[in-house]
């Protein structure tokens, strides 16, 4: 399996660690999250109220200092997320309860059913699941990809505000 070029941003005790699917071709290329500029991701954060300015996906680390994160589920770089494997996923569930033991971060936001189901093995609704990682709260999230385009900008962000507001 190979890994991604695209470094995980993390940091103790942040307010929400977002948690990918896995890498596309021009996150990989750019070495920074959701850097495909169809991607509403940056968006979605800044319009949600996670962050104080609108940040370009270079500026990924920065987000520690608004209390974020960033990671996710599959490592492996694919075109679309279509093209993942069972095998992309193996050992992601216990990484994330890492995380939440380590770095003890209030919640972990899922951007994506795909990347909490690819995780869990669980078909996950939309919102704030029952079970949790450590003290760790999980929230799933609609995907913020081009390919999600049939989700409308305002049902996304009413998603991610809830997120916002239930993580002050």
């Amino acid at each position: 399996m190979t890994t991604s070029d695209v470094p995980d941003v993390l940091g103790p005790d942040l307010r929400v660690v977002f948690v990918g699917i896995n890498p596309g071709r021009v996150s990989a290329a750019a070495h920074a999250h959701f850097a495909n500029p169809r991607n509403d991701f940056w968006r979605l954060l800044h319009a949600a109220g996670f962050t104080s300015r609108l940040y370009e996906p270079e500026e990924q680390f920065a987000l520690l200092e608004e209390g974020i994160g960033v990671t996710n589920a599959a490592q492996r770089t694919t075109p679309g997320s279509g093209d993942l494997r069972r095998a992309d996923f193996a050992g992601s569930a216990e990484r994330l309860e890492g995380i939440a033991r380590e770095l003890r971060p209030g919640w972990l936001g899922f951007v994506g059913k795909e990347a909490y189901r690819g995780a869990f093995g669980e078909r996950p609704e939309l919102g704030l699941q029952e079970s949790r990682l450590a003290a760790t709260r999980l929230f799933v999230l609609p995907s913020t990809s081009p390919a999600n385009a049939a989700v409308p900008w305002e049902e996304r962000l009413r998603w991610f505000r809830s997120l916002a507001g239930a993580s002050r």
